[in-house]
């Protein structure tokens, strides 16, 4: 089955300085060859720490900003041959929610103009019909249709994200690109955006990427995640798989530093020393081997490939196969306590679109058959 998004050598380097006769002499390396396919109505979580370069990949596959070098073909066709007409026409089927609500929607404008702005660029929907597709695109979200006449500050930050989703929402897109959607709510809010997500993938058919650097949100909504490392993949593999079994020791780092909320849980904590190379510089082989554990003189001088063991996960890592077992990153029962299962659920309560406050506990995802 053809891939919906196929990405390939993605190259995005930025001039950081340039000399008195403006030729560039130093480019920060945010994205260096990264390469990942996403499936029609799947997600992939791109994760790492803060600069690894998730959100430039994110606006490149939308031609937000232009890559260096690389190709993104989506449905087959090749996105870098397109003009601004086919590619505002690719953009309906592509859309993006951003990471802070409180920036992302025009402050100016009512919730109904804001939702009604796409409708009319893209020409989908008569403008005798517009107030009732705003109604509808508000009940999806979890919204009260009376919510239209209002402006953004008067939105709590939880139902402004409601709102990004449904502007993302109006025109009916088959990729949206999440990127960090949860990261500026508060921890009582982020379960009721993360389960509308998915439950809007299940009745809609959505295909995901959702960039973070909170794998504890990954492991709840990925069906494949991508670990970047100073512009790279270092490891890509399907959630269940990278989460039991993590093979690249960057990976087993980011994965043991999920808090876990049960205190006695026997676990192995991974301290990386050092701090994270610039990407002005970048070491060169392995761009990780500054911080890694297990370092050897290969890493210093040759670049590890993307491997995959045949499986579909893949590492970059010369020294894979020596790496000693992971044993308890995350504990088999990482879930909450039963004490503290009680404490939320007796706090659970209605969508806070309804005026009803409350926590929801993220929906597990069903293991694949």
């Amino acid at each position: 089955m053809t891939a919906l998004l196929e990405v390939e050598g993605l190259v995005k380097h930025f001039v950081a300085a340039r000399s008195v006769f403006g030729r560039p002499t130093a480019h920060v390396k945010a994205v260096d060859g990264v390469s990942f396919t996403v499936e029609a109505g799947k997600t992939l979580a791109l994760v790492g720490e803060s600069g690894c370069g998730k959100s430039t990949v994110s606006r490149l596959v939308l031609r937000l900003i232009e890559p260096d070098a690389g190709s993104i073909r989506f449905e087959g066709r090749d996105l870098g041959t397109l003009d601004a007409n086919a590619l505002r026409a690719f953009r309906r089927d592509a859309q993006i929610i951003f990471q802070d609500p409180y920036a992302s929607l025009n402050p100016r404008m009512t919730v109904s103009q804001i939702l009604t702005e796409p409708l009319a660029l893209h020409d989908l929907v008569p403008s005798s019909r517009r107030r009732e597709r705003v109604e509808e695109l508000l009940r999806l979200v979890g919204l009260e249709p009376r919510f239209a006449r209002r402006y953004p500050h008067e939105f709590s930050g939880g139902q402004r994200q409601r709102i990004a989703i449904a502007r993302a929402l109006a025109v009916e897109p088959k990729l949206i690109i999440c990127d960090e959607p949860v990261s500026a709510l508060d921890v009582s809010i982020r379960s009721q955006i993360l389960n509308l997500l998915r439950d809007l993938q299940d009745r809609l058919g959505l295909a995901y990427i959702f960039v973070s650097h909170d794998l504890a949100v990954v492991k709840h909504i990925a069906d494949r995640v991508a670990v970047m490392n100073l512009g790279t993949i270092v490891e890509t593999a399907d959630a269940q798989a990278l989460f039991a079994v993590p093979k690249h020791p960057y990976s087993r780092a980011l994965l043991s530093a999920i808090p876990v909320p049960k205190p006695k849980a026997k676990r192995s904590r991974i301290v990386l020393q050092g701090e994270m190379p610039s990407a002005l510089n970048p070491p060169p082989g392995c761009r990780f081997h500054t911080r890694c554990p297990y370092v050897i003189e290969r890493c210093r001088a040759e670049e590890p490939q993307l491997l995959s063991d045949g499986t579909g996960h893949a590492t970059a890592c010369h020294r894979t196969a020596e790496l000693p077992a992971p044993e308890a990153i995350i504990p088999l029962d990482g879930g909450f306590s039963p004490t503290l299962e009680k404490l939320v659920a007796a706090f659970s309560g209605g969508t806070e679109g309804a005026g009803l406050a409350g926590v929801d506990i993220i929906k597990a995802r069903p293991a694949a058959l």
